[in-house]
């Protein structure tokens, strides 16, 4: 089942109910700041400065640009609208394979950017088989995400399947469900419903790099 073009369409509401200038759990970037991003990564080849310098710059100046003209709340709409939109067809993003692959996770954690960057904020409840891309994308990626982790890292779901995201001498369990479990390997750790496991040096040790 493809689940990429209604994580848009919930991503997007998401960003219209916020409005241009909430907050997001992306630092230094308000909802206005992250629709600009979504859409400058589908829509320009400027997007590679995500991953090459020489372009970083250039990057962060059309994102700013962008972002700059959306502050009020009609050219904010047409921001997120163009968003809605999808990939041009020029883009790797419009073939479907390419699109499942890069968006999946990509738009679930982005919605949650938003809704947990408020003071009151509950999880959703997901439809299972979602949740489970969820997971087979994050084992995809885990080993990436920790890869600065000085402890081994044991992700944990509630019914008992696990996947050994680091090795290492000591090791920390990380306990969740696949959507939790994505959110804390992103970065999101203060946001995460999870719990932890683990000897107290290993804790103390990866507690003190999260």
């Amino acid at each position: 089942m493809h689940f990429v073009p209604a994580s848009r369409e919930v991503l997007a509401e998401v960003l219209l109910a916020a409005g241009p200038t909430a907050p997001t759990l992306c630092a230094g970037w308000q909802t206005r700041h992250l629709a600009a991003h979504l859409v400058l990564r589908e829509h320009s080849m400027l997007s590679a400065g995500l991953a090459l310098k020489p372009l970083a710059s250039a990057m962060e100046r059309e994102l700013k640009s962008r972002a700059d003209r959306a502050r009020d709340n009609a050219a904010y709409a047409e921001l997120v609208h163009e968003f809605v939109a999808g990939a041009p067809r020029f883009s790797p993003f419009a073939l479907p394979a390419f699109d499942r692959a890069a968006n999946l996770s990509e738009y679930f954690i982005h919605t949650e950017d938003v809704r947990r960057a408020t003071d009151r904020w509950a999880p959703r409840v997901l439809d299972e088989k979602y949740a489970e891309l969820l997971w087979r994308d994050l084992v995809r990626r885990a080993s990436a995400y920790y890869r600065g982790s000085e402890v081994g890292i044991i992700l944990v779901l509630p019914d008992g399947r696990r996947h050994v995201a680091r090795k290492a001498k000591t090791s920390v369990a990380i306990m969740g469900r696949p959507e939790e479990l994505l959110l804390h390997a992103a970065g999101r750790r203060e946001e995460a419903l999870v719990t932890f496991e683990g000897a107290d040096e290993a804790l103390e040790l990866f507690n003190a790099r999260r």
